[in-house]
């Protein structure tokens, strides 16, 4: 049994239903999880094994993502660890691995840190949700990449099925 630690960096919620759902896969394994926020992380030191979720915001994963991680890469560096990205860019076929996908590649470039376990899952719609500016730009972004626009529209576009699998992939790290 491992103690594992899920960290996310979620703007709306839903890196954190994710992490969420990977802990309960993960405690059905006889895994111990801790899940915090990228702002309450506790002691590294503390697990077996480390892995952060980020949402994607007007493009960019949030700065303090970047900061975290340099401010604890030996550490990351040190024990099994991974990172996944979600974004409504992976809901397409063609850009939802981390070699297709360009925010995990944008990732890679910026960060010090070099995950082995990486993934990417597609994240969740709800116009609704969202404060009048960001749905509108998010409907632009919508409208120009040929996805919904309609002001109701309210769909998740995770693979369970491949947040599953990582899971396994989590165990499984060494």
């Amino acid at each position: 049994m491992s103690h594992i630690l899920l960290i996310h960096s979620s703007v709306h919620g839903y890196t954190q239903k994710i992490c969420e759902y990977l802990k309960s896969k993960l405690e059905a394994q006889q895994q111990q999880v801790t899940i915090a926020p990228l702002s309450e992380v506790p002691e590294l030191a503390k697990f077996d094994k480390v892995f952060i979720g980020a949402s994607i915001r007007h493009g960019k994963h949030r700065p303090a993502l970047y900061q975290f991680i340099e401010d604890h890469r030996k550490e990351l560096e040190s024990i099994p660890s991974g990172f996944f990205s979600v974004s409504l860019v992976a809901r397409k076929p063609l850009k939802n691995t981390p070699q297709t996908n360009m925010y995990m590649q944008q990732f890679l470039s910026q960060s010090v840190w070099q995950p082995k376990l990486l993934q990417v899952f597609g994240g969740n719609l709800d116009y609704q949700g969202y404060g009048a500016m960001d749905r509108n730009i998010i409907r632009f972004i919508m409208w120009i990449t040929k996805g919904p626009t309609d002001p109701n529209t309210k769909v998740e576009f995770t693979d369970w099925a491949k947040v599953d699998e990582f899971a396994q992939q989590m165990i499984e790290a060494s």
